[in-house]
């Protein structure tokens, strides 16, 4: 996990939903770098991609933000 990660969460944990791009421009970080760190969300759990390009956060990556989740645990789905 890494800080772009959090941000990654808090955000969508408080807008329900997003694109790179959206997200990228919200926390002023580049486009391309948070659509890799989102699919990598996506492979721990912690995000869905219910459409392309748009994510949304689960109910494992809320309870992360809530620091009910220890993210040592994850484990990346293939």
């Amino acid at each position: 996990m890494t800080r772009a990660d959090d941000e990654i969460l808090e955000y969508l944990g408080s807008n329900q939903a997003g694109t790179p791009k959206v997200i990228a421009d919200a926390l002023d970080r580049n486009n391309n770098y948070i659509g890799v760190r989102c699919r990598k969300l996506v492979s721990y759990g912690l995000l869905e991609r219910p459409s392309r390009g748009f994510y949304v956060i689960t109910d494992e990556g809320k309870s992360y933000l809530e620091g009910e989740f220890d993210a040592s645990s994850l484990v990346q789905d293939d």
